[in-house]
């Protein structure tokens, strides 16, 4: 505690650092950020922008970096993104950051970060091209826990050769997220393809009845080959797990 307060009285600590360390959360002007997920859960702290004004979320994202050296953020749109940096630029202007606009998410990194590394491999593999947004959000979380990453994308069933031709690839991964929209016939035929873990990701596209997502997903939890399902487009959740499964394959490789 004292070492504590001694290296906030000599700056070399912020107050919301110091918060973050004696509570595990710091709290900011739109509200509080839980710093001590990571340690606590396996999977850090990620910040949703949908349902906050740009403001709001760029606030979040500058307490994640003075707390942790890091934000994640999903589901951006334009203005948020460009509130963000402008935030960034004035508060943190030595972070980096990673804004891709097809799955939504943005990634700051401060100097100080020291990215995690797991001695394993998680494929996400797609369907089609209309599948790659939450997919992309699955990636995101993936990288950032630390596991390599490997896409597998464009093999839905409707052309199922191109699936067989990258079949030895998906049986090399330690855990794979399957993307699908349409029926979600993807991670069910996969899954009886392969002997690694198989999280199910059912995309909202397609078309009339079901092509809201309902149909990918009903399939998928009706699948009579053994996977997981996470829900419509929850590419953050995919990957989360995904994140896990691949830490317990670090540390049993490690001991």
């Amino acid at each position: 505690m004292r070492e504590l307060l001694e290296s906030v009285a000599a700056g070399e600590l912020s107050i919301e650092q110091a918060e973050a360390e004696l509570a595990g959360y710091a709290t900011g002007e739109t509200g509080r950020f839980d710093a001590a997920r990571g340690s606590r859960t396996g999977v850090p702290e990620v910040i949703l922008a949908a349902g906050k004004t740009p403001e709001e979320t760029a606030s979040m994202a500058a307490l994640a970096v003075e707390t942790t050296d890091r934000a994640i953020v999903t589901r951006v749109d334009s203005p948020t993104a460009a509130a963000i940096e402008d935030r960034l630029a004035q508060a943190h202007p030595e972070a980096t950051i990673d804004h891709t606009d097809r799955s939504e998410t943005l990634v700051i990194h401060g100097p100080s970060f020291d990215p995690p590394t797991l001695d394993a491999d998680v494929g996400i593999v797609t369907a089609g091209t209309s599948d790659a947004g939450p997919a992309g959000e699955a990636a995101t979380i993936v990288s950032e826990m630390g596991a390599h990453l490997t896409r597998i994308d464009d093999v839905g069933v409707a052309g199922i050769a191109r699936l067989i031709d990258r079949l030895e690839l998906c049986r090399s991964q330690d855990v794979l997220i399957v993307a699908a929209g349409r029926e979600g016939a993807l991670p069910t035929v996969l899954a009886g393809l392969v002997d690694v873990p198989l999280i199910g990701l059912p995309v909202s596209n397609g078309y009339g009845y079901g092509g809201d997502g309902r149909a990918a997903l009903s399939g998928m939890l009706q699948s009579c080959t053994p996977i997981t399902v996470v829900n419509i487009d929850a590419g953050f959740t995919a990957g989360a797990q995904a994140g896990l499964i691949a830490r317990g394959f670090d540390t049993a490789r490690s001991d």
